[in-house]
């Protein structure tokens, strides 16, 4: 049996990690319409860089938002004892594939199904 002990207290430092770098961002948030001190008003320029800078802060945002739910449902996993198994087939996900990526929910085979799946579905 393998001790999972180590992938637990990463993914712990991981959450804090992303959660602090969540609250970073969301306090650099600048309310639409607000203009910084000594941009124009109303040019045209600014205001496309503000929405690129914006969306990409956004998506960022996102992404964090959705490593962190992986691992808080990995942390989930590990204190109901079901940890490093796969949430598809039920079987054990590879150690190799928890070392790269510990909030992993899905063996090999199963991840490779389901993007198989979605690209046909597009």
């Amino acid at each position: 049996m393998v001790n999972y002990s180590e992938f637990y207290e990463h993914l712990k430092k991981e959450k804090k990690q992303i959660a602090e770098r969540l609250e970073q961002l969301r306090a650099r948030r600048q309310p639409l319409g607000e203009r910084r001190e000594g941009s124009p008003f109303g040019k045209r320029e600014e205001e496309a860089s503000e929405a690129s800078e914006l969306e990409k802060r956004l998506a960022l945002e996102k992404k964090l938002r959705g490593t962190l739910a992986e691992i808080e449902h990995a942390l989930e996993k590990y204190e109901a004892g079901t940890y490093g198994l796969c949430d598809s087939c039920g079987q054990p996900i590879e150690l190799t594939r928890l070392q790269a990526l510990p909030q992993a929910n899905l063996c090999l085979s199963c991840k490779s199904r389901q993007a198989k799946d979605a690209k046909r579905a597009r």
